[in-house]
């Protein structure tokens, strides 16, 4: 699963305030095996939907922490030194800011992130 994936990110917020959410709606309309939506802002923070299938490339974000939670399918989570944490549907993790990481999806999974607004989701150079 080391192959590359061209990665869909889109930053833009999809939904404003007292706007509903249509997440099925997205699930439905998303074919490809990396995609990742900005839904809204709440507060400071940003709720991104990620839609994945392969491995995201290691990475860490130095001032945000960076929140998943599973809603379809079994993510994997890598964290750097060895570890790997295993989130099944409804389960959710936070990985501490600075702390390096990488998800990976061998199957089809639909997870909700939650970090800061202005986080890059690629990670910090």
């Amino acid at each position: 699963m080391s192959e590359r994936i061209n990665y869909n990110i889109n930053l833009d917020v999809k939904y404003g305030m007292s706007t509903l959410n249509d997440v099925p709606g997205i699930i439905d309309a998303t074919s490809e095996r990396w995609f990742n939506q900005s839904l809204t802002e709440v507060n400071d923070c940003v709720v991104r939907i990620g839609i994945i299938q392969g491995e995201f490339h290691w990475h860490k974000h130095d001032e945000e922490d960076e929140f998943f939670f599973v809603v379809e399918g079994e993510l994997l989570l890598d964290i750097e030194g060895g570890e790997t944490q295993v989130l099944k549907q409804h389960q959710g993790y936070t990985v501490p800011r600075g702390v390096v990481h990488r998800t990976r999806a061998p199957e089809k999974v639909v997870m909700l992130m939650v970090e800061k607004s202005g986080v890059i989701p690629t990670g910090d150079e």
